[in-house]
């Protein structure tokens, strides 16, 4: 699905489903949709998913629109830590530097209650997830989808993924940020651009 009005039309149409949005053909299964794009569409997908929210709306669909590095951001500021972290950045090792901003954005401590007091507060049909490849390696897309299983499982979530979401009998599925980086196993998801309406 190369042509972007085809890939947003099919995405329109799938999300904008009573199927989809009743959870349909999941057989039980958590409902959380990998939407994979090439990495070198990154700023057309920003677009895109802009676009796709708009029309929703004007269907009269709600989307909770969360961007993963917006979100980091704010987490380090509440935490009073944002500015501290500039001043020391270009003087710290990268690894001693991505040990620390995992701890301070740890997803089960700190990012999905976030999330799940955006999705307390924001009515919605169904959740957006986008900046994987912004807070990579900090932050890694399996590890956020496995901790927000218990928090997002009322309503569909779609995350957008600038890579591949692959599905293969001997290896199981895995996700492979930038089409180079394999983000380990995650087979809970399903491939949106898959899904039938």
């Amino acid at each position: 699905m190369k042509d972007r009005r085809v890939r947003a039309e099919h995405l329109f149409k799938v999300v904008s489903s009573a199927r989809f949005l009743n959870k349909q053909g999941l057989g039980n299964e958590v409902p959380f949709f990998i939407c994979a794009y090439d990495a070198a569409d990154g700023l057309t997908q920003v677009e895109d998913r802009k676009d796709l929210i708009a029309r929703l709306g004007h269907a009269g669909m709600r989307v909770l629109d969360v961007d993963l590095y917006d979100l980091s951001i704010e987490i380090l500021k509440e935490r009073e830590i944002f500015e501290q972290l500039i001043e020391v950045e270009a003087d710290t090792d990268k690894a001693e530097l991505k040990e620390l901003l995992q701890g301070v954005l740890d997803p089960q401590e700190h990012l999905i209650p976030a999330i799940g007091k955006l999705i307390e507060d924001t009515p919605h049909d169904v959740i957006f997830l986008s900046g994987v490849g912004e807070v990579y390696p900090f932050l890694r897309s399996h590890n956020v989808l496995n901790n927000l299983q218990s928090t997002a499982k009322d309503c569909p979530t779609v995350m957008f993924f600038p890579g591949s979401y692959t599905h293969a009998l001997a290896t199981g599925a895995s996700l492979e940020l930038f089409g180079l980086l394999h983000d380990d196993k995650y087979y809970r998801a399903f491939n949106i651009l898959n899904y039938e309406v």
